[in-house]
């Protein structure tokens, strides 16, 4: 367990003090605490942004780079933001080394070159999820036809790569939720393969969806586009009618250990993406529990962020307390122990893991 962090100021030292005895109860380390804070609640600042990708060191954790992607437009935060220097209530807990626009683009390079983020199919333009930020970003993201798109989307991005060199890929993630029908997603996995190959890359490719449901989709992936990882966006398991968008929607919580089963059957890779904070905390335990079985990598477990007024009541009761989340990490961690699966950092900006996972150290590479 790392040590308490100082603090100055009757304020701060009050402020610090209440989590410093959260993270004792819960068994986390306080510089946790404090980045899953800074996720929930924003930042606030003289900048007038929605969302922004905010790189960042700890105090008394400086030797770890993070990034966070978060609003800076939160008066009601306790974090405030003032030149490099990120303060809770007057005592300065971590050093900004960069700010920049969340913007929707054709594609960004994460885990130092390792992985790639593509967004091909106009992800800005995706509107339905009631809670989903695309809507607040600026789009600088085409919808691509094909393979001359992607072929000059993987171009632009070798220019863009640390080292200019696409073949160091190991994870391609498309992110995009614009594939309305399961045929238009599965043509484009089987021209993005090619295009890939065409520039040297032999990387998995990841799919955010929940168009791919069935038995022959599994098998077309399989034959012609592995290695392969279906990440099912399922996002909450309550309230589904209400905040989401059809295509996910109608895919039933009872229907998705099923799904992911059938897919690791065809010898695909699975997983999920899910947002802590929708769900009450017995349905969120009860959701990973029987999922659990079923994912060959671990899930993609973000906090929600609230980024207007609107979004502020799609939280469950209680999901605005920083206590909710750390009861959220120790119901997934125990969940998910019999699976032996750990989270990886650059997999997730909103995660409820940093530096440690269910008390033990957490390694990974470059964010």
């Amino acid at each position: 367990m790392s040590q308490p962090i100082a603090a100055g100021g009757a304020v701060g030292i009050g402020r610090l003090q209440h989590w410093e005895q959260s993270a004792l109860d819960h068994n986390v380390p306080v510089e946790d605490v404090l980045l899953i804070a800074v996720n929930l609640y924003g930042i606030t600042s003289d900048r007038d942004r929605n969302r922004a990708r905010v790189n960042l060191r700890l105090v008394r954790r400086p030797d770890v780079p993070w990034q966070v992607i978060v609003p800076l437009n939160r008066p009601a935060s306790p974090f405030l933001l003032r030149g490099d220097e990120l303060s809770l209530n007057g005592e300065v807990v971590a050093y900004v080394e960069s700010v920049d626009a969340d913007e929707a683009v054709g594609g960004y390079f994460r885990n130092n070159g390792r992985a790639a983020t593509l967004n091909p199919n106009a992800r800005s333009r995706c509107v339905g999820c009631g809670w989903c930020p695309n809507t607040l970003e600026a789009a600088a993201d085409p919808r691509l036809q094909e393979e001359q798109g992607l072929g000059a989307l993987l171009r632009a991005l070798g220019e863009q790569h640390p080292r200019r060199n696409l073949a160091e890929l190991t994870e391609v993630t498309v992110s995009t939720g614009c594939f309305e029908r399961e045929e238009a997603a599965v043509d484009h996995l089987t021209a993005l393969r090619p295009a890939l190959e065409r520039a040297g890359v032999t990387a998995r490719i990841g799919f955010l969806t929940s168009v791919l449901r069935s038995d022959e989709a599994f098998a077309t992936i399989a034959s012609e586009v592995s290695p392969f990882v279906l990440r099912l966006t399922i996002e909450h398991f309550t309230r589904r009618q209400a905040l989401m968008k059809e295509t996910k929607a109608s895919l039933l919580p009872e229907q998705m250990p099923n799904l992911l089963a059938r897919a690791r059957a065809a010898g695909l890779d699975t997983s999920y993406t899910y947002i802590a904070g929708i769900d009450p905390l017995e349905d969120l335990a009860r959701g990973v529990n029987a999922l659990a079985g079923e994912v060959s990598e671990f899930p993609n477990f973000q906090v929600f962020q609230a980024h207007t007024p609107v979004m502020q009541v799609m939280r469950t009761p209680g999901a605005e307390s920083l206590d909710y989340y750390l009861q959220a990490r120790t119901a997934i961690e125990r969940a998910m122990a019999p699976t032996g699966l750990r989270p990886v950092g650059w997999e997730c900006y909103r995660p409820l893991w940093y530096f440690t996972y269910a008390g033990e150290e957490l390694v990974d590479g470059s964010r």
